[in-house]
């Protein structure tokens, strides 16, 4: 009941969020949607602790182009080279998860439950494994039919705090949305590339980011060599852990993230800078201290997120297929 309370209230401080969305939106056309989604994450989870970090990040690259319509789904045809073969997109994962999940749902209710809602469910049930909440979610979205790499454009890790608040807001998400959802950087990997500059070349200055922990500089010049970093080749850049105070899994979606910004000991160049603003490095402080206000406010902006630029009604379709639109399934 309390987090129906809490969608309820979002929506209703929200108006750009979609109303048309409900929590149990499949309760009458496929009462088992949920838990059959849930189901084939925990299977997956079980396999690789990773898959959560790797369905938020799908989810947070669908909504932040198009909204979130499930477009980043889509294979390319020969027609059009599809937002997955953009280059913020060719490290992307789980998308075998999604394909698991509907596979199953065809089953029980073919032609019924969105791809978009599938990822949203199962980024949902990704925090939840990671030891967040599985908050209420509203679901009906439906799905795009238009995916086209040139039209991605996200908020890079190389971003000010200023230029990634105003890419949020370019899709109603806010400051407290940017500095919380950054969180989830506590589950998951990265490659090098992304951090690399600041190891050896911060700013063009041919040096390390002073700011950076010299402990934790150290380790990382380790698992980041310059000579290794292949940009045009991400196979074969390594991948490094972005809590670096975490060394093997279980992942989990906690304070120590903020901890460690705090410290001077994140990772990427965007992280690092919430320890420098004053708004988010107060928040940072409060979530350290309060990790339950965290978790709370990670839900919430996790129902926002989900909620940006949705289809609904008689928007878009169901895809029968999740990597192919109707007519070409």
């Amino acid at each position: 009941m309390a987090a129906l309370s809490l969608v309820l209230l979002l929506l209703a401080h929200a108006p750009t969020i979609a109303l048309s969305l409900q929590v149990h939106y499949y309760r009458n056309s496929c009462p088992r949607a949920e838990i059959i989604v849930k189901q084939v994450v925990q299977k997956h989870f079980l396999q690789d602790p990773s898959v959560p970090a790797g369905l938020l990040r799908l989810h947070f690259h669908d909504c932040f182009v198009r909204g979130c319509d499930a477009s980043v789904l889509l294979d390319s045809t020969a027609d059009d080279v599809a937002e997955k073969e953009a280059a913020p997109n060719l490290t992307l994962r789980t998308f075998d998860v999604i394909d698991a999940a509907k596979a199953e749902l065809e089953k029980v209710c073919g032609g019924v439950v969105s791809c978009a809602d599938v990822l949203a469910l199962a980024a949902r049930d990704g925090v939840a494994l990671s030891g967040g909440a599985a908050y209420a979610l509203p679901t009906g979205r439906r799905d795009g039919t238009v995916s086209v790499a040139s039209d991605v454009r996200l908020p890079s890790p190389y971003f000010s705090i200023q230029a990634a608040e105003a890419a949020f807001r370019n899709i109603s998400l806010d400051l407290v949305d940017l500095a919380t959802l950054l969180g989830a950087h506590g589950v998951g990997f990265c490659h090098c590339g992304f951090v690399i500059d600041r190891l050896y070349n911060f700013q063009a200055t041919g040096s390390s980011d002073p700011r950076i922990d010299p402990a934790m500089l150290a380790a990382l010049k380790q698992q980041c060599p310059p000579e290794v970093v292949l940009p045009s080749n991400v196979t074969k850049d390594p991948k490094i852990f972005l809590n670096q105070a975490t060394t093997s899994p279980p992942f989990l979606l906690d304070t120590s993230f903020y901890r460690s910004l705090l410290d001077g000991k994140a990772v990427l160049q965007l992280d690092q800078d919430l320890a420098f603003t004053d708004v988010t490095s107060r928040l940072a402080a409060r979530f350290v201290s309060d990790p339950k206000r965290f978790i709370h406010q990670f839900s919430k902006s996790m129902i926002k997120l989900g909620s940006v630029g949705v289809l609904t009604g008689g928007e878009g379709e169901i895809r029968l297929n999740c990597r192919k639109v109707n007519s070409k399934a």
